[in-house]
């Protein structure tokens, strides 16, 4: 059968589907609960969760679901210089970004303080819990972390957007790996090079990796639908990771007019952009993030630049001035059609196998 595959073996699901685990407060208990019991492989991003938080978390989630899901950790959490920024550059942001806090009516932010990784810590956490699934983005955790991983049954998972990337995860013994394209909503994992070079579409990268890695791989980016998935297996992916399908439904934690604007025509057109948190991420173009393409030295690093946009996106959104705000969102968001996720869920399994099995008649 077309859904057995490493991938659901090694996971121990029905299913080799999975949904991506949005960050910045866009998972929900409600929305991994679904599709782990739907058989597929629910996913919470906790990189901005305290311990405490994670921990919370993981009690809604076992309460919600006797099935697998994954737990997805930042490993490299801050771009900033050990030096930190300066006042003088902090006062050459203020000139290109002032126009905006000016636009909005409300005052430019005072500089942000210094960041603290929280990795070592969430990761203590995540070993303590024991979920059946950790993943990672923005780097390879120590030899140590997954050794313990190993040893306490939880199987780790890597994303690469470049092949060497692939390379590195598999010699570091990660379990599995995630070819993340390009199409992709949100922000680029990449941690070997810049993610302005790592640009690769899915299906190609998938494939490239296929080729050269032995772990299974997970193809990501651009799936929305059965036929996605199906291409992904066909192509030698033990499983397809969907995200923005996923985060357009009600049960998600995206705000209503996130949701709303996936299913709108302004969702054909989406930009690579650092404009809303330093790092590279995919979104419904905004005019923010396309007047600052070209200006990408006028950007803080990550976080610090999340710290300075957010009063602007909170402004933003009261004021309904969406043009000014990033909505995360991938270049399949055209295609989508389910605003329920058990429903995306049973479209997901039907189509995947109506395809296969129209490939026997």
């Amino acid at each position: 059968m077309w859904y057995h595959t490493k991938a659901t073996e090694l996971l121990g699901i029905q299913y080799p589907i999975m949904q991506g685990p949005f960050g910045g407060n866009l998972s929900s208990v409600a929305l991994t609960a679904t599709v782990s019991n739907a058989g597929g492989l629910g996913g919470f991003g906790a990189y901005t969760l305290s311990p405490q938080e994670i921990i919370d978390v993981d009690k809604q989630l076992k309460a919600a679901t006797d099935k697998p899901y994954n737990l997805n950790l930042w490993i490299a959490d801050s771009d900033v210089p050990n030096s930190g920024i300066s006042d003088e550059y902090y006062a050459e942001i203020k000139k290109v970004f002032q126009v905006y806090f000016d636009e909005l009516g409300i005052p430019f932010p005072e500089k942000p303080a210094p960041f603290q990784s929280r990795f070592e810590n969430q990761v203590e956490v995540i070993l303590d819990l024991k979920p059946k699934v950790f993943s990672f983005m923005f780097g390879v955790p120590s030899a140590d972390i997954l050794e313990e991983s190993r040893r306490r049954g939880i199987v780790t998972i890597g994303a690469a957007t470049t092949l060497d990337e692939a390379i590195y995860l598999e010699a570091a013994g990660v379990d599995m790996i995630i070819a993340s394209g390009f199409e992709a909503g949100g922000h680029r994992p990449s941690f070997l090079a810049s993610a302005e070079t790592s640009i690769t579409g899915s299906f190609v990268l998938m494939q490239l990796i296929k080729e050269k890695v032995k772990v299974p791989i997970i193809a990501a980016g651009g799936i929305a639908n059965g036929k996605g998935v199906a291409a992904a297996l066909a192509l030698g992916a033990s499983a397809a990771q969907i995200g923005t399908a996923f985060l357009a439904t009600d049960e998600s934690n995206a705000l209503p007019i996130h949701r709303q604007m996936l299913f709108s025509d302004a969702a054909k057109y989406t930009t690579l952009s650092r404009a809303y948190t330093g790092r590279l991420g995919r979104g419904i173009t905004s005019r923010i993030a396309r007047e600052m393409i070209g200006k990408e030295k006028q950007i803080l690093p990550f976080p610090l630049q999340t710290t300075l946009i957010a009063s602007l996106r909170k402004a933003a959104l009261e004021q309904g001035k969406w043009d000014m705000v990033l909505f995360w969102g991938g270049q399949i968001a055209p295609i989508l059609k389910h605003t329920k996720a058990a429903a995306l869920m049973a479209s997901l399994i039907q189509e995947t196998e109506d395809y296969f099995s129209n490939l026997k008649a």
